[in-house]
């Protein structure tokens, strides 16, 4: 009996660096991927509870920075959205989950047919980087406001430029937090979880977040930049991502690399 097209998809794409041609390391050698995997189980329990099949999967690099102009990781989240899009068709809908690099490339890659909306964690935002691929989609990025290696006010930036181009933007502040996201981690997993279900459909996102995508294309930067402690409640407006009608989820991604 052949196996039915997925009804929507989650595709994670894990940190890096500024610059490496070699390729990642294997498994556990690979720690950017390993820091992902938490997040890619939070999807998985909050697609427990409903019918829908949800296929989650992870883009393999080529290479392990992003590698100035060539922007290798954008290069390789093209083409995993182009295997989905022979695969399951035009009409899938994806939303992509990315960390640092991962996000660059999730920003960069977002103009793709497929794509309804980005979660970008402690992203990496220069200021260069086009925003128009944006237009039309749903973009939450999450920083830490002690980040030190990428920038919380570049990504604040980036949400008004994105703006300004036609997306639905918001930022969301996690104070004390790190880059690694491994200080004050479940709040990080829990709410990266309910942003892919909010932002598929599949579940309700915060009032907070709903209503700063819902801000016009002149609102100021701050405007749209949330701080999780005073603005959201996790017990109340996330709950533990579990139960938002995501349904099974088709785990496809392997060991990190």
């Amino acid at each position: 009996m052949a196996q039915r097209p997925p009804s929507a998809a989650v595709l994670v794409l894990h940190g890096g660096r500024e610059n490496g041609t070699e390729p990642p390391p294997p498994g556990p050698l690979n720690l950017p991927g390993v820091r992902m995997r938490p997040f890619v189980r939070g999807v998985v329990r909050a697609a427990r509870a409903a019918g829908e099949d949800v296929l989650v999967t992870r883009v393999r690099y080529a290479h392990r920075g992003w590698n100035g102009t060539r922007a290798d990781p954008f290069h390789d989240a093209v083409a995993a959205l182009d295997a989905l899009r022979e695969e399951a068709g035009d009409s899938l809908p994806v939303v992509l989950l990315g960390h640092s690099m991962g996000a660059r490339a999730a920003l960069r890659a977002a103009g793709h047919p497929l794509v309804r909306g980005v979660v970008g964690l402690a992203p990496w935002c220069p200021p260069g980087d086009p925003v128009t691929q944006l237009a039309g989609r749903d973009v939450v990025l999450v920083h830490s406001n002690r980040d030190r290696v990428t920038s919380p006010q570049a990504t604040q930036s980036l949400t008004a430029r994105a703006r300004r181009a036609g997306a639905r933007t918001c930022m969301i502040t996690v104070r004390g937090g790190d880059h690694a996201m491994l200080r004050r981690a479940p709040a990080w997993h829990r709410l990266a979880t309910g942003l892919v279900a909010g932002l598929l459909g599949s579940g309700s996102l915060p009032g907070p977040v709903g209503a700063a995508l819902a801000l016009p294309p002149t609102a100021e930067a701050t405007e749209g930049t949330l701080d999780l402690d005073l603005d959201l409640d996790l017990d109340l407006g996330l709950g533990l991502g579990l139960g938002l009608g995501l349904g099974p989820l088709r785990d496809r991604t392997g060991a990190p690399r």
